[in-house]
């Protein structure tokens, strides 16, 4: 086992000092006193994952002997505003430390992955191979390369983080592109919440494949908000560079990000902090981690203030809002027909991962940056945003179960990326 430290525990919320002492305890068992290192941390979309303070931490404790650069690892998101670098990052680094990915241009070719190993892990569902391009960055001739991020249940791998913050993080168009749709295929609710799924057995071998002369270490948190104030607390933070590390990591997130229900919910209002989720690319989260709780003809009604943009990359919000979110064979056929989004399969697994599939209504409220006739559009219903948050307000509702003054039962999530939602029958294997 290649751990390097750890601390967990279902009820810990690590301090500052905690986390502090666990990275100089990894650090002098890597050794090595290294003189150029690599910071990949997520962007602001992961605010949640205290991967800001924990790369603060690690620039002030590594910069006096060794030069740092940070490459935040957006994927297809936009790259990060000098405002949003601070917000997360603190006043601390120097911006020109900072460098942005690009995942169509900046990534250079490490091998490929035969379409028969796809079909293995997919169990015939697909069969194309993979190109395995990371950003040029990683091949700066570092002595080390700390990967820094959230385990959490997520949509397209499983479980986020680990392998899937380089090979998508700071991965090219190809492995993005067929990851995505590899997982939308093969089935969301086949995977979300899982540690072994067919795309992280697909990111897993490319990264021991093709990365392994690479010094990278994983540097992975488990965070849960904290009932009683809001905040969010460390549940554990784990230090090392092999599966076990995770799969440690994963069986806490799966305790503690994941809310397990007895009987399907009917009505789900979820609030999107306009600081956080400006697109659908992101603010859909209300609907991927949603999905396995809400009853067949139930009500989904989000609360998007901050919605100005359906993708963060410009190609791919133009195919949002060509091909909408119609469901999954739908989205097949617009597949097979168009070669615009057979050449963005990422696209395409947003949107079937967008849509209820028919089962639910799903209601966009959104605030300025998006008109109700864009909402309708891309296949969602729309709603005003001001009555909606009126009779659901934000600032009143409670996470979980509440009952309205005219007797109405609503579930309310104030952050659909804490966690996810499910029937415990989802996980009774």
């Amino acid at each position: 086992m290649a751990e390097i430290v750890s601390k967990s525990g279902l009820d810990l919320a690590l301090t500052a000092a905690d986390k502090r002492e666990i990275l100089t305890t990894a650090l002098d068992r890597i050794g090595g006193a290294p003189k150029r290192v690599l910071l990949l941390p997520p962007d602001i979309t992961r605010l949640n994952s205290n991967a800001g303070e924990l790369t603060a931490m690690l620039y002030e404790m590594l910069s006096p002997t060794a030069e740092i650069d940070i490459l935040p690892t957006i994927g297809t998101h936009a790259p990060m505003t000098e405002g949003e670098i601070r917000d997360m990052f603190g006043d601390g680094i120097p911006l020109d430390r900072f460098h942005v990915h690009d995942w169509r241009n900046g990534v250079v070719h490490q091998g490929d992955i035969p379409g028969s190993m796809l079909s293995d892990w997919s169990e015939g569902r697909v069969d194309y191979s993979v190109s395995v391009d990371v950003d040029k960055i990683l091949f700066g001739g570092y002595d080390l390369i700390l990967s820094i991020g959230q385990i959490v249940p997520h949509e397209v791998v499983g479980m986020a983080n680990y392998t899937k913050n380089i090979l998508v993080g700071a991965g090219g168009s190809d492995i993005i592109n067929k990851s995505h749709f590899l997982g939308a295929v093969y089935n969301m609710e086949r995977i979300m919440g899982r540690a072994d799924t067919p795309v992280r057995c697909l990111f897993n071998h490319g990264a021991r494949a093709m990365l392994s002369d690479l010094p990278i270490v994983y540097v992975m948190t488990v965070m849960a908000r904290n009932d009683a104030t809001g905040a969010m607390d460390m549940r554990g933070l784990y230090v090392g560079r092999d599966d076990e590390t995770f799969e440690a990591g994963a069986r806490l997130s799966q305790q503690v990000n994941l809310e397990l229900l007895d009987e399907p919910l009917q009505k789900v209002v979820v609030y999107l902090d306009p600081h956080e989720f400006k697109s659908t690319w992101l603010g859909n989260k209300a609907v991927y981690r949603t999905r396995m709780a809400i009853a067949d003809d139930g009500e989904l009604i989000v609360l998007a203030p901050g919605l100005r943009e359906f993708g963060e990359d410009k190609e791919i919000d133009r195919l949002i809002r060509k091909y909408g979110y119609n469901g999954t064979p739908a989205t097949l056929d617009a597949v097979r027909d168009n070669d615009d989004l057979r050449a963005n399969l990422s696209a395409a697994a947003h949107l079937i991962h967008g849509s209820s599939e028919g089962r639910f209504s799903i209601t966009y409220c959104p605030g300025p940056g998006m008109t109700a006739d864009e909402i309708r559009q891309a296949g969602f219903q729309a709603g005003d945003l001001a009555a909606m948050t009126e009779r659901y307000n934000p600032r009143t509702l409670r996470d979980g179960v509440n009952q309205m003054p005219d007797g109405e039962t609503v579930f309310y999530i104030s952050n659909p990326a804490l966690g996810l939602w499910a029937l415990k029958s989802a996980f009774a294997d």
